[in-house]
């Protein structure tokens, strides 16, 4: 954004948004907010000031960890869900492996703080074992039941 507006540089941010969010081409997840700064210009608080606008008219969510998605879009499995589903999905069983942190932060698009808390859940629910030097493995393939603690 180049000129000055009389309406708020943030309120124009929000609205070509809004724009591409219902122009129906699929979009499922915002660009970052430093793409976001990027591509308009603009320094981080006024992209987090559009970002709040359309927070909340409800068109978008954020999940601490991951970007902020399309509200209408189906809503993506959680970052736990999708790392206990890692062990379905690769075939695992008590005793094996369990993947690194940074592969599973690619995996789930999280941060890592987010990764390790719903590692530390696992672990807490007794799917997953630590072993010092060694990395997680596998301890008990977990039950549909389990759900992360909502503390």
């Amino acid at each position: 954004m180049s000129e000055r507006s009389p309406r708020g540089t943030y309120l124009q941010i929000a609205e070509a948004l809004r724009a591409e969010i219902g122009d129906g081409s699929g979009l499922a997840a915002l660009p970052s907010e430093a793409e976001l700064m990027a591509q308009y210009g603009v320094a981080r608080s006024t992209v987090g000031r559009a970002l709040k606008v359309l927070t909340d008219e409800g068109l978008i969510r954020s999940r601490q960890g991951t970007r902020r998605i399309v509200a209408a879009t189906e809503s993506a499995p959680s970052v736990y869900d999708q790392i206990a589903g890692v062990i379905s999905a690769e075939g695992l069983t008590p005793g094996d492996e369990f993947p690194s942190e940074s592969e599973l932060c690619k995996l789930t698009d999280a941060s890592r703080g987010t990764v390790r808390r719903a590692l530390a859940q696992l672990e807490g629910a007794g799917v997953l074992e630590v072993r010092q030097g060694k990395g997680r493995f596998v301890r008990a393939l977990p039950r549909p039941s389990i759900a992360p603690p909502t503390s």
